[in-house]
C-alpha cells in the first residue's frame, strides 16, 4: 500500500434505523434533511444567509453574508449588529419568561431552579457589576468557576456588554490560569472561593491568588462568588465579593450591540508545541452555528430538559450549555460534580429526578459508567430520556452498544457528534429523525458542512475505507476566526498544510459505502507500524471488545524494525491483573486485536492500570502515555489529573 495512506482496519455493520414513532414528530425527518443539503449545496452561502435571517435576532440585519477577500480569515455576515445575551435571553421574556431557564444540581444535593425571568434580573445586575469597575466592550475577562449557573451568568453578562470572556476550567492550576490571563491580557478575573468535586473542595480562590502572585500584572480586580464558604485570604484592594457587587445594581442591563464579527470569547486548547492556542470565535456566526445544530442534532423541543454534562471550562460546555440550548428557549441541566459521587448511580438519579429528556456526554463517562455495572441504572427510572449524544472523542462501538442497549433499551436514538474547539459547533453527526446510525460512526456531515477526506498530497480520497486527512472545503460560520494574538500560527496550524486550500482537522477518518465518516483518531495518533499506518482508536475499539476490558489507550513506541510498535494502556473490569495473570491476559488481548484487527495490530506492550491519565474533563493526556511509553523522564505538568498519582502505575513502579 501506499504509505500516505492511513489503513481503516475495523469492521462495524450493524445499522440502527430511525424508529418510526420517532420520525412522527422529530423537527426532521429524511425529506427534509436532503432538502436542507440540496439548498446548502446549491448555494453554499446563500444558504447560510437565509438560516441566520431565520435563527438569530438581529439588532442591524447584515447585508453582507461572507466576506472571503482575506481568506482564510473569513468573515460572516460582518456589518450586521446583535448581542448574543439578547439573543439567549431577552427574545424569551414575553413568551418563557417564567418557563425553568436552568435546573442545577451540586455535588452535595443542594437544588436550585433559575427562570428565563430569572436568570436575565442576574445576568443584568452582573453586566451592571462590571461595567461600575470600568470594564466595557472589547476587554478580556478571565472566569474561573466551578459548574454552577454563576458560571453561565458570568459568561451572558460579558457578552451582553461586548467583554470578551474567557473560560478556564476548574481544575486547571495557578500555572495555566496565569498563562491565559497574561495571554489575553484581561483586566478582570470572576473566580470562585471554590468548588465541589469528587467530594472534596477545588480551591480556586487560592489559584487565583497563585497565578497573580507570579504575574497577570493586567488584572486590576477579582470577583468571588461564594460557592463553598471555606476561609480564603482577601486583598481588599483587589478582591470583591460577588454577593456584594449584585446587591446594590439594577436588573436591567440595555445590550451593547456589537458588530458580527466581534469576538464574543476566547478558548485556549493545547497546542503541538505545548503551548496553549487561544482559539477566537465571534458573535454572529457562532452563535448561528451553535443554535441550528441544538435543533438539527437534538431535535430540540420546548418541553425538553437537556443535560449536556460538559463542564462550561470546554467547547462543549460553551456551545451546548450556555448559548446554543439558551438561544433556543431550552430548559438546561446543569450539575456541579462527578459521576460516581455518592455512588455510581448518581448520573441516572439526575435523569430521573429532574425528568431529563436529552442526555449528551462523553465516551469516557459512558466507558467508566459501564464498567460501574448494568445495576447502577436499572435502579433508576430513565423513562423520560428520547435522545442520547456522545462528545468529545471517538466512541468504540462495544461502549456505543452498551449505551444503546443499557441506557436506550434498545429504542432511543443515539447521535454521535464530530467537532472541535475550533469549528464552534457540531459538523458531523446523524440527525435523530433522519439518519441510520452505525455504532462508532458519526455519520455525515450536517447541512452546509463540506467535509473531504484527502492524502498527504491533498488529493480527495475515493476509496471506501482508505483513511486520510479529514478536511473541510469550505467555509462555515462557526470556524474559528484566528488564534488570539498569533495569525500565523492559525494559518500555518489549520490551513497552510495543503496552500490554504481546506481547513486541516487534524484528525484521520474513512468513508465507508453509505458515505458514512468515521473518525480513526488524531493525525498524530496514527501509528506507522512496519510501512501500515494504523488508527489507534480502532486499536482501542478492538481491546475494549473483549469482556475484561473497561477502556484502552494506545500509543506509539519506537521500534528498530517496525518503525513504530504498538504500545497499549489497559483498565479491567475488576481488579487490576499482576503477575502471572497479567501475563496470561495481554496473550489473551493481543490474540483478541488479531482477529478483531489483524496481527499488524497486536500490541507489542500491554500495561495494565487501574485508571488512565485524565483530566478533570475527563480527556486522556495522551502526550503523557507517549512519553511513558517512550520510557522518557515526565516533565509534563500533571496538576490537571483527576488522580496525578496513577503516572508511577503507568510507568510500571507501582
Amino acid at each position: 500500500m501506499s504509505s500516505d495512506k492511513i489503513e481503516s482496519v475495523l469492521g462495524e455493520k450493524r445499522v440502527f434505523p430511525p424508529r418510526p414513532e420517532f420520525v412522527k414528530k422529530a423537527r426532521l425527518d429524511a425529506k427534509k434533511l436532503d432538502a436542507l443539503r440540496a439548498a446548502a449545496d446549491k448555494d453554499h452561502v446563500g444558504f447560510w444567509g437565509d438560516q441566520a435571517r431565520k435563527n438569530i435576532a438581529w439588532q442591524t440585519p447584515f447585508t453582507r453574508t461572507l466576506d472571503d477577500s482575506k481568506a482564510p480569515n473569513y468573515q460572516w455576515f460582518d456589518d450586521g449588529r446583535l448581542n448574543a445575551s439578547a439573543n439567549c435571553l431577552d427574545r424569551h421574556l414575553g413568551a418563557r419568561g417564567d418557563k425553568i431557564a436552568i435546573r442545577f444540581e451540586g455535588e452535595k444535593g443542594d437544588a436550585r431552579n433559575w427562570t428565563y425571568k430569572e436568570l436575565h434580573a442576574e445576568v443584568c445586575k452582573l453586566a451592571n457589576g462590571l461595567l461600575s469597575l470600568g470594564i466595557t466592550k472589547g476587554d478580556r475577562v478571565i472566569i474561573y468557576m466551578p459548574m454552577t449557573p454563576e458560571a453561565v451568568i458570568a459568561m451572558q453578562a460579558c457578552a451582553r456588554i461586548g467583554a470578551i470572556h474567557s473560560v478556564v476550567f476548574g481544575g486547571f492550576s495557578a500555572a495555566s490560569l496565569k498563562d491565559r490571563i497574561e495571554d489575553t491580557g484581561a483586566k478582570l478575573v470572576i473566580a470562585a472561593d471554590g468548588g465541589n468535586r469528587g467530594g472534596n473542595i477545588i480551591d480556586l480562590k487560592k489559584a487565583t491568588d497563585d497565578a497573580l502572585a507570579s504575574g497577570g500584572k493586567t488584572v486590576e480586580k477579582v470577583i468571588v462568588y461564594q460557592r463553598t464558604k471555606h476561609s480564603v485570604n482577601w486583598d481588599a484592594k483587589r478582591d470583591i465579593w460577588w454577593h456584594d457587587l449584585l446587591a446594590t445594581q439594577s436588573e436591567r442591563c440595555d445590550p451593547v450591540w456589537v458588530e458580527a464579527e466581534h469576538p464574543l470569547f476566547l478558548l485556549y486548547t493545547s497546542g503541538s508545541t505545548g503551548k496553549p492556542k487561544g482559539i477566537q470565535h465571534s458573535t454572529g456566526g457562532y452563535l448561528l452555528g451553535a443554535h441550528v445544530s441544538c435543533q438539527w442534532v437534538f431535535d430540540l423541543r420546548d418541553d425538553d430538559v437537556f443535560w449536556c454534562t460538559a463542564d462550561v471550562g470546554w467547547v462543549t460546555g460553551h456551545s451546548y450549555v450556555c448559548y446554543g440550548p439558551l438561544s433556543n428557549g431550552a430548559t438546561i441541566l446543569m450539575y456541579e460534580g462527578v459521576p460516581t459521587i455518592p455512588d455510581a448511580g448518581r448520573f441516572w438519579k439526575i435523569c430521573q429526578e429532574h425528568g431529563v429528556t436529552i442526555f449528551y456526554t462523553a465516551p469516557t463517562a459512558i466507558r467508566a459508567l459501564m464498567k460501574a455495572g448494568d445495576e447502577w441504572p436499572a435502579k433508576y427510572d430513565l423513562s423520560k430520556l428520547r435522545l442520547l449524544g456522545s462528545v468529545g472523542e471517538p466512541i468504540n462501538p462495544e461502549a456505543w452498544m452498551w449505551y444503546h442497549r443499557v441506557i436506550g433499551k434498545e429504542k432511543l436514538p443515539i447521535v454521535d457528534t464530530w467537532w472541535q474547539t475550533e469549528t464552534g459547533a457540531i459538523m458531523m453527526s446523524p440527525v435523530p429523525g433522519a439518519t441510520p446510525t452505525k455504532p462508532g460512526s458519526c455519520t455525515q456531515p450536517l447541512p452546509g458542512i463540506a467535509a473531504g477526506i484527502v492524502d498527504d498530497s491533498g488529493n480527495l480520497i475515493d476509496q471506501l475505507d482508505q483513511g486520510g486527512y479529514l478536511v473541510i472545503s469550505k467555509p462555515w460560520p462557526s470556524m474559528l476566526r484566528t488564534i488570539w494574538g498569533d495569525n500565523d500560527r492559525y494559518i500555518s496550524a489549520y490551513w497552510a498544510q495543503f496552500k490554504n486550500k481546506y481547513y486541516v482537522a487534524g484528525d484521520s477518518a474513512h468513508r465507508d459505502a453509505d458515505g458514512y465518516y468515521w473518525i480513526m483518531g488524531r493525525i498524530d495518533d496514527v501509528l506507522n507500524v512496519a510501512g501500515h499506518r494504523l488508527g489507534t482508536m480502532e486499536i482501542e475499539s478492538a481491546l475494549v471488545s473483549h469482556p475484561r476490558v473497561a477502556e484502552a489507550a494506545v500509543v506509539g513506541r519506537p521500534h528498530d524494525v517496525k518503525g513504530e510498535s504498538v504500545f497499549a494502556f489497559v483498565t479491567c473490569k475488576g481488579p487490576r491483573p499482576e503477575g502471572a495473570e497479567a501475563d496470561a491476559l495481554s496473550k489473551e488481548l493481543r490474540d483478541h486485536v488479531a482477529k478483531e484487527i489483524g496481527a499488524i495490530a497486536k500490541p507489542d506492550d500491554i500495561r495494565f492500570a487501574e485508571n488512565l491519565p485524565k483530566t478533570r474533563s475527563g480527556k486522556i493526556m495522551r502526550r503523557l502515555l507517549r512519553s511513558i511509553a517512550k520510557g522518557e523522564e515526565i516533565t509534563q505538568d500533571i496538576s490537571t489529573l483527576e488522580n496525578p498519582g496513577i503516572v508511577a502505575q503507568l510507568a510500571g513502579k507501582a
